[in-house]
């Protein structure tokens, strides 16, 4: 797979891989078009997103890290998430 860089982007290439660029990786965009229905709390009644339910009050910050890294490895499907995610919200 080969990626074009724009000229602007170029400095940005060089940068820590782990540091966020305005560009969106395909798996982060994926995770922030992606929806549920959820019916807990404040997204009762409401689509959304994984990337929100992951950053909600109700994912703890290791589990999320956990999530994202093995979903960007590859280890976990975008379903296996989405399934993962609204099981520990549900349960919250």
């Amino acid at each position: 797979v080969t990626e074009k860089v724009s000229s602007k982007d170029t400095g940005k290439a060089a940068e820590d891989q782990h540091a966020h660029s305005p560009k969106q990786e395909p798996w982060e965009r994926a995770l922030k078009t992606t929806t549920v229905d959820v019916d807990v709390g404040e997204f009762r009644g409401h689509q959304v997103t994984v990337w929100d339910l992951l950053h909600s009050k109700y994912i703890p910050k290791q589990n999320r890290e956990e999530l994202l890294e093995l979903y960007q490895a590859g280890e976990l499907t975008l379903e296996q998430v989405k399934s993962v995610v609204s099981t520990i919200v549900s349960k919250a």
